[in-house]
């Protein structure tokens, strides 16, 4: 099933048009908006999952859960569904607190906490999206950043989205 992403401007104000998933590189001036859903236990740690070698960007690396937003569906809808699509976690949309946007090349990432203690037994991975999870403390997280084990994309926000979620008294 193909997946079409509404487009915003600079400001986020909606362009009235969609784009396809895979479709190609979006216009400059265009943007979509991605969700990324940090889950922190009672211990401090993040729940990360390893995105399947079969993904064509960044296989095989740790990640937080992440996903783009439908079109027509909010961005707190979206963190929802991708929390369960990738992980089972079922989350209640009240669960979820934002606690930034990040803004980077023609993408808004909401960015989202919850609180959970999980059974990682009770993990239900997405085939082809997630290929294992463990919980990390800081420490282990900041280590696989300085190994390339973290996408990119996760590592490069995370000097950025760590101290917001001290900030508003996540950690």
């Amino acid at each position: 099933m193909e997946e079409y992403w509404d487009l915003y401007d600079e400001h986020r104000k909606p362009l009235g048009r969609k784009a396809r998933r895979g479709g190609g590189a979006l216009n400059e001036g265009e943007y979509h908006v991605v969700v990324m859903i940090a889950t922190m236990d009672s211990h401090g740690r993040l729940l990360c999952t390893l995105r399947s070698p079969e993904k064509p960007s960044y296989p095989g690396v740790w990640e937080l859960t992440a996903g783009s937003v439908l079109a027509g569906e909010d961005s707190l809808s979206a963190a929802v569904r991708e929390l369960r699509e990738e992980t089972g976690i079922r989350a209640q949309p009240g669960e979820l607190k934002q606690f930034g946007t990040v803004t980077e090349k023609n993408a808004f990432i909401d960015c989202y906490f919850l609180r959970r203690d999980v059974d990682l037994s009770e993990i239900v991975l997405q085939e082809g999206e997630t290929a294992d999870v463990r919980l990390v403390n800081k420490p282990e997280f900041e280590n696989m950043i300085a190994q390339k084990k973290i996408a990119f994309p996760v590592a490069r926000r995370y000097s950025e989205l760590y101290p917001l979620l001290m900030q508003e008294g996540f950690i």
